[in-house]
């Protein structure tokens, strides 16, 4: 099993020197993967419907600052030498393919092949309009051709791709990623099309576990959404056995138990009850888990961080 966690790109916690602290120490606990999340602006007015909580509302910061996600793994990168770096998820349609697929390459050559790309078609329409994005209700469709241009910009000695969102032929791609065939794709999302995409597409399917409308927050209802993966899979003729599974348990609570329907919440509660949730996940198959550790302060988060790396993998 590998664990992982997140920097901030916004906030307090965001400065350069907190950012490289908590990369650097995660990587000297033992954590396998840092991530980066995905904004590029923040609307100040926002109607679209956030997933993954009951609300619906977007609690993004009202000042609207953030560190460019792709940018920031960069500068990562740098200041670490061993722990993966992931984009967590980078949104598809948010930035053209060919120079996305280039700057994810140049991350992996840098990196020395620690890349992992989670990507995502995003959920706030708002933002798409101020990028100039592809149109917002199309975000499946362009995703799905982005990936594969990325694929065939990485892999081929000629790339040549001509779909509706994308179109480039005649051209050199150097230099390719580290990792062969390509850094491994990871399909965020939990909706029927995003199972689809994953098993079509991905490498691994990340969920976030608190998404109500498809929710994923227990063993059982992942394990129901991973065979549908596979399912989905196994109908375009695709091995089931090549896919991976990671998670997002973005409500990690080591200080306290949380109940949700008379029962204890998973990845909540004492060391030893948070150990047993990983051993029942890894059991159905899931092999990377994120989870989030931050706290108010850098201290508070080291702290989460340290008890997380000394108390509960250490029953593992």
């Amino acid at each position: 099993m590998e664990f992982g966690f997140g920097v901030p790109t916004r906030g307090p916690l965001s400065s350069p020197e907190n950012m490289v602290t908590l990369a650097t120490k995660g990587e000297e606990m033992g954590f396998d993967i840092v991530s980066v999340s995905d904004h590029i602006v923040i609307p100040r007015s926002i109607d679209s419907v956030y997933p993954y909580n009951e609300s619906g509302r977007y609690a993004g910061g009202d000042e609207g600052a953030c560190l460019e996600q792709l940018t920031t793994l960069s500068y990562l990168a740098s200041a670490t030498s061993t722990i993966k770096l992931m984009t967590s998820v980078l949104v598809l349609p948010h930035r053209g393919p060919v120079l996305t697929a280039k700057i994810l390459a140049t991350i992996d050559v840098l990196s020395g092949g620690r890349l992992i790309v989670g990507c995502g078609i995003g959920w706030m329409e708002e933002e798409f309009v101020a990028l100039g994005a592809p149109p917002y209700k199309e975000r499946g469709a362009v995703g799905d051709e982005y990936i594969q241009a990325f694929k065939e910009l990485w892999t081929s000695d000629s790339p040549t791709f001509h779909g509706k969102y994308c179109s480039f032929d005649n051209i050199a791609f150097a230099p390719k990623p580290v990792q062969k065939p390509h850094p491994p794709i990871w399909i965020g999302g939990e909706s029927p099309p995003a199972l689809r995409r994953a098993a079509k597409y991905g490498d691994a399917w990340f969920p976030i576990g608190t998404n109500p409308r498809f929710p994923v927050g227990s063993v059982n209802q992942l394990s129901e959404y991973m065979g549908r993966v596979r399912d989905n899979a196994r109908k375009i003729g695709r091995d089931p056995s090549e896919l991976d599974f990671a998670y997002s348990a973005n409500w990690y609570n080591d200080e306290a138990a949380e109940v949700v329907d008379g029962e204890r919440r998973v990845f909540t509660g004492s060391a030893a009850q948070i150990a047993g949730d990983i051993k029942a996940f890894e059991e159905v198959g899931v092999r990377h888990i994120m989870l989030n550790l931050q706290s108010d302060t850098l201290d508070g988060s080291l702290s989460r961080m340290d008890r997380f790396a000394n108390n509960v993998k250490s029953l593992l």
